[in-house]
């Protein structure tokens, strides 16, 4: 087997030949080329076909940003954005470029990691992420930020449905983009509450929510220790916080420091299986694209006390992991497409099918 052919696109040349060095100090990686502005990454995109690229956010002539949604319009390329945003604008342009396409986000080094532990890091994130197909991104081939709108339920995507009275989400690598797919087709006017679980490096999950918020028209925040389950009729979606594990105790979130679970923290299994033993008769939970095992085993719990279980078909995957464990466990009563997440969110809160009267 080849070569993992890398990019690295970086406007400051001593980070730039940093990066290149430790990349070509590894067996298993070739530096292919080399950016200083986003223009060029796209052109030496294009010339060079590399398994990855390396990408800063910010750039000159042309942003991280506009370059990902380029990329990944035009010549799809697994994208591993390498940054030092820490302020609310520069988060919110990568929480963007996941949401463009972008696999995953690395902080740079701050100078506090253990000897060889940043260097560790890239090269395993690199080599993980060469290994995934990714696909042609619609978002700017729509002509910028769009998504698809809610489409009508097909006869083979009825169910699930009946009673639901809270929704849970877990979702990884790919979670971003099909997260906000999923919340775009849904009417501001939806019931329920939703928990939501995603793996984001704690670095760059502070204004995740807030972002998404913005983007969504169903209220997202951040959950706090002690409050309510919000009731139905009270829709609104509630993140984990970075590095906390969210639970459902006695109808009230609770946030803990728990150990990782999967390397994990927030995990989606330990969320899942806190609803399992709280209300799994009254949930749905749906485990979306995403890389490893984390949240098959709580899905299967839901399902084993009466819960409704869906997991993210392969097709529609940025990484079919997460959910093909779930498949693999028996734990998913149904596998959708990601088109088809949002109808099936409908159906479970009690609204009619297209075309016909409640």
């Amino acid at each position: 087997m080849g070569k993992v052919r890398v990019l690295v696109v970086e406007d400051s040349l001593s980070i730039r030949k940093r990066m290149m060095e430790i990349l070509s100090g590894d067996p298993g990686l070739d530096v292919v080329g080399e950016a200083g502005d986003g223009k060029s990454a796209i052109e030496l995109c294009q010339a060079l076909k590399p398994d990855v690229v390396t990408l800063d956010m910010m750039l000159p002539v042309m942003t991280g940003l506009a370059a990902t949604e380029y990329i990944m319009a035009y010549c799809p390329t697994p994208i591993l954005i390498v940054s030092a945003s820490t302020n609310r604008g520069e988060l919110f342009r990568t929480y963007e470029a996941l949401a463009a396409g972008a696999l995953d986000v690395l902080d740079k080094p701050n100078g506090e990691e253990t000897s060889g532990e940043w260097e560790e890091r890239l090269i395993s994130t690199v080599k993980l992420l060469s290994k995934i197909k990714v696909i042609t991104h619609p978002r700017a081939r729509l002509g910028g930020r769009r998504y698809p709108v809610q489409v009508p339920l097909s006869a083979e995507t009825r169910e699930p449905s009946g009673s639901c009275g809270l929704i849970a989400i877990g979702a990884s690598t790919g979670g971003p983009a099909a997260m906000l797919q999923v919340l775009k087709a849904l009417p501001r006017e939806f019931p329920l509450p939703i928990l939501f679980v995603l793996h984001l490096g704690r670095s760059f999950a502070g204004s995740f929510a807030e972002w998404l918020d913005a983007q969504s028209p169903i209220r997202v925040s951040y959950a706090k220790n002690g409050d309510p389950l919000p009731k139905p009729g009270q829709g609104r979606v509630i993140m984990a916080p970075p590095d906390r594990h969210l639970v459902l105790r006695q109808g009230t979130l609770r946030l803990t420091s728990d150990p990782e679970r999967h390397s994990c923290r927030p995990s989606v299994d330990v969320l899942f299986e806190s609803l399992a033993l709280e209300s799994a008769p009254d949930c749905a939970a749906f485990l979306l694209t995403g890389m490893g095992r984390d949240g098959a085993q709580g899905l299967l719990a839901i399902r084993q006390r009466g819960g409704t279980t869906v997991a993210q078909d392969e097709a529609s995957c940025v990484v079919y992991g997460m959910p093909r464990e779930a498949a693999l466990l028996g734990a998913a009563e149904r596998v959708l497409p990601l088109q088809q997440i949002a109808p099936a969110l409908m159906r479970l809160a009690g609204f009619p099918e297209p075309g016909r009267r409640a």
